[in-house]
């Protein structure tokens, strides 16, 4: 059956992180892999999530199946968080939603459902986007094109670009956007884009289609959801797909969101409907502990407080390590790094060449993806002066 199969090339991601993994050098970095990392170098388990799986142990009674569209409870929690507590499509009953496998699944879930809807929808990605954007939505068999965004000569938001690219995006397709903390280049949207956005939306006739992996590490809770909020508010139908796996740490039990907000509540009922049939058709159920242990803390104030002030040190440091970075780099090269400061979330583009990215690996053990993209919380306080050091080798010789 299988004979006619060829050997696929690892993903770049995976090929790294076996790469570094295998590197005998004592000084060796990893700034590749997508995980935040604390001033150890570990990716810890938060003490809330702790505390909530603890309780869950003592608690839960079951390992009945949670249904499809996972718990109620879990959902409602999810577009609080997301949509605040005054949004007028939630108030209205015009969401719908559904606990996923990780964001992955949820941008899965949505592509299969919008395939179901309009099978020759276009999506509109980022220039550059996410790399498993790509297989994600493509492979369920839509069509994906491109729209400006990132400027590199300036290395922020070509905005006059992403505006112009969006007024030709025609009606009955969908814009993919990153609601916070922009992977791979950590240039964010501000309200003005979101509301210009909105106003593209509703002329042009598309469906704005967001990808909020990252809420809580670029600004905070609110400011990061900011465009969940201005576009549902405005557009008839906003997609939404969520993760906790960076808010939360919880990359390996896999807990993501999928939300929909239609015009109307007949729709809404319709959506619900459909989104189940999908997700039975691919993974049949949720898997249901990390999605309880989101809940747990969500719906306990001394618990949610607790997760709030963890997310936020992990923020705090990130950018922290955003301005010393700067700083350094400017100081010690001679050139202007101030982008790396103004920028949000965990990742940034250094804007060295794929030639200068070999070299660091090379020559110093520093491992990166070749577009120069690199996870700040990679860095910390024992690996910061290496870093500027072999950064400096390779910009200087």
């Amino acid at each position: 059956m299988f004979e006619n199969l060829e050997e696929l090339h690892p993903d770049p991601i995976l090929g790294l992180m076996a790469a570094h993994r295998d590197d005998a050098s004592l000084k060796k970095i990893d700034l590749g892999v997508g995980v935040y990392r604390d001033e150890s170098g570990a990716t810890p388990i938060m003490k809330s999530v702790l505390e909530a799986q603890k309780i869950r142990h003592e608690t839960e009674q079951t390992k009945s199946y949670i249904g499809p569209p996972g718990t109620p409870e879990f959902n409602t929690l999810t577009r609080k968080l997301m949509f605040g507590n005054d949004n007028q499509a939630e108030k209205s009953n015009r969401i719908a939603g559904v606990q996923t496998p990780g964001g992955c699944g949820a941008l899965r879930v949505a592509a299969e459902l919008i395939k179901r809807a309009r099978p020759k929808t276009t999506i509109w990605v980022s220039d550059p986007t996410w790399a498993n954007h790509q297989p994600l939505l493509g492979n369920a068999g839509l069509n994906l094109k491109e729209y400006a965004y990132y400027q590199k000569s300036s290395r922020s938001l070509n905005t006059a670009g992403l505006l112009e690219s969006l007024s030709n995006v025609p009606a009955g397709d969908a814009v993919l956007i990153h609601g916070c903390c922009h992977n791979p280049s950590g240039v964010d949207l501000e309200p003005q884009h979101w509301e210009a956005i909105a106003d593209l939306a509703i002329n042009q006739g598309f469906t704005p289609f967001i990808d909020l992996a990252y809420q809580g590490l670029g600004d905070s809770l609110d400011d990061d959801a900011i465009g969940v909020k201005i576009l549902s508010e405005r557009c008839p139908e906003v997609i939404v797909a969520s993760s906790y796996s960076k808010n939360f740490g919880l990359y390996r039990e896999r807990v993501g969101s999928l939300q929909i907000v239609s015009p109307n509540v007949a729709q809404t009922t319709i959506v619900l409907s459909q989104l189940g049939s999908v997700v039975r058709g691919i993974y049949s159920m949720p898997p249901a502990h990390g999605a309880a242990i989101v809940e747990t803390i969500l719906s306990d104030k001394i618990l949610k407080l607790q997760w709030v002030e963890e997310l936020s040190t992990m923020r705090d440091r990130i950018n922290l390590l955003r301005k010393e970075l700067a700083n350094r780099l400017t100081r010690e090269i001679d050139q202007d790094f101030s982008f790396i400061q103004k920028q949000k979330g965990m990742f940034s583009f250094l804007g060295i060449d794929t030639n200068q990215v070999a070299r660091l690996q090379k020559e110093f053990a520093i491992y990166m993806v070749d577009s120069s993209r690199i996870n700040v919380a990679g860095v910390n306080s024992r690996n910061i002066d290496y870093f500027v050091e072999s950064m400096t080798t390779i910009l200087k010789n």
